[in-house]
């Protein structure tokens, strides 16, 4: 995932900046406790596309 194009990413739901996990191929939100697909590298930013962190 280009860096300067993670820079531009926001959560939709916090509106916070989001981490690359590259091992899952997802974009994390630590603010709202959820982590956004990327599919074909294409972000999937949807609310109802995401899979809520587990609490560890």
């Amino acid at each position: 995932m280009n860096p300067e194009y993670l820079k531009s990413l926001r959560c939709p739901v916090s509106k916070k900046p989001l981490r690359y996990d590259a091992e899952k191929q997802e974009l994390i939100s630590d603010e709202a406790q959820l982590a956004y697909p990327i599919r074909d590298g294409i972000p999937i930013l949807l609310k109802e596309q995401a899979r809520p962190l587990s609490a560890s």
